[in-house]
């Protein structure tokens, strides 16, 4: 059997662009998890204010995954980035103003532009990877990238943890918020100038029957029926909502819960949850060698059983024990997004880059659980682990029984 090449030369280039991109908005999303904890404390925010922090950034996945979809659809690929790095640098520059204005809902703004920046780079960076090659390696191409997303979230909470808890100012800690996001606004600027550089090669639709393997006979071969009449599809939304809504509570009370359970202090709290986003790296990376020989959805159901577990050890306070299954939880959730997103979009043709905006809008997931956690989270934050166990079993039903785009 011939072996299917990663992608092809002449989208190197471009791969380690959209590759980078990748990076970008995980650096921002962890980011936002750090200023979940350091709200609560210089701004007086409760808990459950402060998982609004989340709602900014994820609602605006709601409200830009479709503009986004259609603007990528009318302009292609590379205009699609042009715009998400520009709303990524304009909502990273509103934090100088809103630091000054020490307003919560003003930083709860800045924090919307930048998810909506963040939302357009996810909805086209997804297809263009998987559009660098054949679809029969999309799934790898995918999960290759987001292990670069996954070196961005070890990066944030690192620099939110120098920046925010260990270098307070006179400011009461938000002049360092406008030293840190002004310099993260003026590099995306820097990268957006320097891809508009860049020459794209054409690109053609890794999703249509036509790429298929000759022995693939079990694929639904009419792409060209309603987006809505394909299963697979209507369930990788509902997947991905609820993985991202377990993914944004889990990651926005962990600094709650290193520090009230296991007594390290913000700034520790926050260098050890840059082990917890190397959990997910490490998942990503032996994620990706293990899809090379087991199906993407077979791991997807076995990962999410996995953090189902995980969730139930976690919410029993066992000390070290639980919170090291906490430390695991991201190791089960590193192939879960990219995964569902890929299988979400196969064989839908010319309704690839429509389902891709989609499936970004269940983004928004993590815009509702992080408020529900922090309501249980202020009487106990470990029993606010209970609640993602719901999200897992969706994932797990989606991997299980409904991923595959054959004829029903």
């Amino acid at each position: 059997m011939q072996k299917v090449p990663f992608t092809d030369k002449k989208f190197l280039t471009t791969l380690i662009f959209v590759t980078s991109l990748f990076t970008l908005w995980g650096i921002s999303m962890t980011m936002g998890d750090v200023l979940n904890k350091h709200f609560q404390e210089v701004l007086n925010v409760s808990k459950a204010q402060s998982g609004l922090v989340q709602f900014s950034i994820f609602g605006a996945y709601f409200v830009m995954g479709i503009p986004a979809g259609l603007f990528m659809k009318r302009f292609g690929y590379k205009k699609g980035v042009l715009l998400g790095l520009s709303l990524y640098a304009i909502g990273s520059f509103l934090f100088y103003p809103a630091a000054n204005a020490e307003s919560f809902g003003f930083f709860r703004f800045a924090l919307f532009i930048l998810g909506c920046g963040m939302s357009t780079l996810e909805t086209v960076a997804h297809p263009f990877m998987a559009s660098l090659g054949d679809q029969r390696t999309s799934d790898q191409r995918v999960n290759f990238a987001q292990s670069f997303n996954a070196v961005g979230t070890l990066i944030g909470p690192a620099l939110g943890a120098y920046f925010l808890f260990g270098n307070k100012d006179a400011s009461g800690g938000l002049g360092s918020v406008k030293v840190l996001y002004v310099a993260i606004a003026i590099v995306i600027t820097i990268i957006a100038i320097s891809f508009s550089f860049v020459k794209v090669p054409d690109t053609t639709d890794p999703h249509v029957v036509a790429s298929l393997p000759d022995d693939a006979v079990n694929v639904d071969p009419t792409p060209q029926k309603s987006l809505f009449a394909h299963t697979h599809f209507k369930w990788a939304v509902a997947a991905q909502f609820f993985n991202v809504a377990a993914q944004g509570g889990t990651w926005a009370f962990f600094i709650n819960y290193a520090h009230e359970k296991m007594g390290f202090s913000n700034e520790k709290a926050g260098y050890f949850m840059v082990i917890f986003m190397a959990m997910m790296l490490a998942g990503r990376f032996l994620g990706t060698y293990l899809m090379t020989f087991i199906a993407p959805n077979k791991l997807l159901a076995t990962f999410a059983v996995g953090n189902i577990v995980m969730c139930l050890i976690v919410a029993q306070s066992f000390g070290l024990f639980s919170f090291i299954a906490l430390l695991m939880i991201n190791f089960f959730f590193s192939i879960m997004f990219p995964t569902i997103f890929t299988l979400g979009i196969k064989n839908l043709g010319k309704h690839t880059q429509q389902a891709s905006s989609y499936i970004s809008m269940g983004v928004v997931g993590g815009a509702v659980l992080p408020f529900l956690m922090g309501l249980v989270a202020v009487h106990d934050v470990a029993t606010a682990y209970y609640l993602p166990i719901v999200c897992y079993i969706v994932i797990f039903l989606f991997a299980a029984k409904f991923s595959s785009p054959i004829k029903r």
